[in-house]
């Protein structure tokens, strides 16, 4: 399921770079300070740090919805991006199926081709015995897969998910890591914002917003 998930994801390489991008806002201090990076398709980044420390913030300069005070973001090759946030939000009475199937009817596909696919890429988030269920009726954990699906459907170059297995148990946190990671693998930038020591574990690098500092590359094993 991995390669049908990937296959997904455009080839071209996308690239964000941060030139000493600060932010505040009005009566507090600085969030983070002066972060230089720059992030190429195919990896995954970790934004960690405590609570306060603009980890959503970041997310969202590199979304486009908010400037940085100073500083400077360019994006190359990002023609669409998909945002995760940490609670999950769909339409109650839509069945899982219908939230993957309705972006890839977007795209052009008939509603049984749609359907196939949506069906595919549930399975890879284990969630194949949940299609039919009223987003209502998910759990938190099983609505956050859903979400994630759904933004995956959409084909996105950048991928921005805000705390992805702050709800899972370990086992479906680490199939949601395994997807995330394959994803990235084929071209994808993927930012994760995360307090969980493993889904950083996956990543390829990791941007501390605790000390303002972005780590050196993991090495290959």
């Amino acid at each position: 399921y991995w390669r049908l998930l990937a296959a997904m994801i455009q080839r071209d390489v996308p690239m964000i770079e941060a030139r000493n991008i600060s932010h505040w806002y009005p009566g507090t201090g600085h969030l983070f300070e002066d972060l230089t990076f720059r992030l190429r398709g195919g990896e995954v980044a970790a934004v960690v740090g405590p609570s306060g420390s603009g980890k959503s913030t970041l997310l969202s300069i590199l979304e486009g919805w908010e400037r940085p005070r100073s500083g400077e973001i360019r994006r190359n090759g990002v023609a669409r991006s998909g945002w995760v946030f940490q609670n999950p939000h769909g339409m109650a009475r839509r069945t899982a199926l219908d939230h993957v199937t309705f972006p890839l009817l977007t795209q052009g596909l008939s509603w049984a081709a749609a359907e196939l696919r949506a069906r595919d890429i549930l399975e890879a988030f284990q969630l194949t015995a949940s299609a039919e269920k009223p987003f209502a009726a998910l759990s938190g954990g099983e609505g956050q897969r859903v979400m994630l699906a759904r933004m995956l459907a959409f084909n996105p170059q950048l991928i921005l998910v805000d705390e992805p297995t702050a709800q899972l148990d370990a086992e479906m946190a680490s199939t949601v890591n395994g997807v995330l990671r394959s994803l990235s693998n084929e071209g994808a930038i993927v930012v994760v914002a995360t307090h969980d020591a493993a889904t950083a574990g996956v990543c390829d690098r990791t941007i501390d917003l605790g000390k303002d500092r972005m780590s050196v590359p993991r090495e290959p094993l």
